[in-house]
């Protein structure tokens, strides 16, 4: 929901007090604020952390805590898997555009072994294990799968496939002050990933508060930011930073004024994060003058149909027509089916598929589909759904001619997912508003710095994170927003602190 807030700057002459001073000050302690915290922080810098919630992780600690890594990770190397970094940005530009930002994901692609390493190094866990299956996620915590479609069409064309979705999992050794897993844990990757970040950065010294609303920068006359005005129980207190303020506080996606700007496509559907994700941030480095970048850009969350059954089946629209190949990202899917299809599809299967098919756990916050259909013939199948009179029979009459040939000249499956269809005949209902995200934000150089509308940095302000346009920009794999606001929070953080602009 939208919440009316001060945005506009606090003139630095009004401040007669300071309620705490650090080098580096950071709003928000998901993924993008911890990695910019401890970077900063092993850089040297005094280090404050302003958390609006009552407790450190946001979007991410709810994650399945998928981070996308290759160019020849030890993971991937260990089990087998050959990739370059060339590969990987080929993979990139084509999968996260269009409007992908070269120069981030070059650097992305070039850094991803080295940022490996600090992960691990750092307390992130990756179960040495493939999971080879389709999948929202690994059944069992396995370290590595497929997460963005590299291996089907048309990515597979592009750039050789490699799984580089790296999944995080619950260490073999406790962390302190976490209680390690029981009987009915739900933690998930997500939430071991920040609980390893958090516990270093303590050991390192950063200080957070929580329960702080982040409402307004304070800067001078010369347009340099000097720290935050903050809300706590009901009292304004000043924070000064005296290298850097990162804002590092989530997307938009709860603010109802700017989803109907950006993305009214998005509206009335549920939000895929947290709803302390209200874009205000993004708002307070607009008061200020700072371009913005993609707001357009957004990932709409699977279906509950597990996609080992998806791969199988074939996927029409409500006129009875194929529009994405079935085996490819699930998250891809699901964009398909928001933006191409109206939100409303069906998955046709039969029998053999629906009984072979191994669905593994389904996640309840995905919209569940509903068998809505099942004939001896596909044109009793049809008209039982309200397609178009001969539609379907035409889209699955060429489908089966191909499938017997092990072929799909039209979307390309992989030959493991095609086979023929045979009486009776099933469909499965996907419609309705599947949760989203937003992926926009303020636009930024490599190093996290926040550029104004002309161009040049904002002094001593960063963004990271979804409170930045980052590596997804339109299109999405699983593990880019983990990726890209670890990796690019480190940048941030080492940057304000090194920073000579203390003065």
């Amino acid at each position: 929901m939208s919440r009316q807030r001060l945005v506009a700057p606090v003139e630095l002459a009004t401040v007669h007090r300071w309620f705490a001073e650090s080098d580096v000050l950071i709003a928000g302690y998901g993924v993008a604020g911890a990695s910019t915290a401890l970077a900063a922080a092993t850089a040297g810098a005094q280090v404050q952390v302003l958390e609006r919630t009552s407790g450190w992780g946001g979007a991410a600690a709810l994650s399945g805590g998928f981070i996308y890594l290759g160019g020849g990770t030890p993971l991937q190397a260990e089990l087998g898997f050959d990739d370059s970094v060339e590969e990987m940005i080929a993979f990139l530009m084509a999968a996260m555009g269009p409007g992908a930002d070269e120069q981030k994901v070059r650097l992305y692609c070039e850094g991803s072994i080295e940022h490996y390493h600090w992960l691990v190094d750092n307390g992130v866990h990756f179960k040495p294990e493939f999971f080879g299956k389709a999948g929202h996620e690994p059944f069992n915590h396995e370290g590595l799968m497929y997460s963005g479609g590299e291996n089907a069409w048309p990515f597979n064309t592009i750039a050789k496939p490699a799984p580089r979705g790296h999944v995080a999992s619950e260490p073999p050794e406790p962390l302190a002050g976490i209680a390690p897993s029981g009987p009915g844990d739900e933690r998930d990757g997500g939430f071991w990933m920040m609980a390893a970040l958090v516990t270093r950065c303590a050991e390192v010294g950063v200080a957070v508060t929580y329960d702080v609303r982040s409402d307004q920068l304070i800067v001078d006359t010369a347009g340099k930011v000097h720290g935050i005005r903050a809300l706590v129980d009901g009292q304004i207190r000043d924070y000064r930073a005296r290298k850097g303020v990162v804002l590092a506080a989530g997307c938009f996606t709860y603010n109802d004024d700017m989803m109907t700007r950006y993305a009214p496509n998005l509206l009335g559907r549920p939000g895929a994060t947290v709803e302390a994700h209200d874009g205000h941030s993004i708002l307070m480095a607009q008061a200020m003058g700072a371009d913005l970048g993609r707001m357009d850009g957004c990932e709409v969350w699977s279906t509950a149909m597990m996609p080992e059954l998806m791969c199988q089946g074939v996927l029409v629209d409500q006129f009875g027509q194929r529009f994405v190949t079935e085996d490819t990202y699930p998250g891809r899917v699901s964009q398909f089916i928001c933006f191409r299809a109206d939100d409303c599809a069906y998955l046709i299967v039969d029998d053999e598929i629906n009984e072979r098919t191994e669905l593994g756990p389904i996640t309840t916050h995905f919209v569940q589909p509903k068998a809505v259909a099942v004939a001896e013939t596909i044109a009793e199948l049809e008209k039982e759904i309200g397609l178009p009179e001969g539609a379907l029979e035409a889209t699955i009459t060429l489908y089966n001619r191909h499938a017997a040939n092990g072929h799909d000249p039209v979307f390309h499956k992989r030959p493991e997912s095609i086979k023929p269809l045979v009486p009776p005949f099933g469909a499965f209902e996907l419609k309705g508003k599947s949760a989203a995200f937003t992926l926009g934000g303020l636009r930024t150089s490599v190093d996290g710095e926040v550029l104004h509308v002309a161009g040049h940095p904002i002094p001593n302000l960063y963004a990271v994170g979804r409170s930045a346009s980052g590596i997804p920009v339109w299109g999405y794999a699983s593990g880019t927003s983990l990726g890209d606001g670890s990796f690019f929070g480190r940048r941030a953080g080492r940057h304000a602190a090194t920073a000579q602009n203390d003065k």
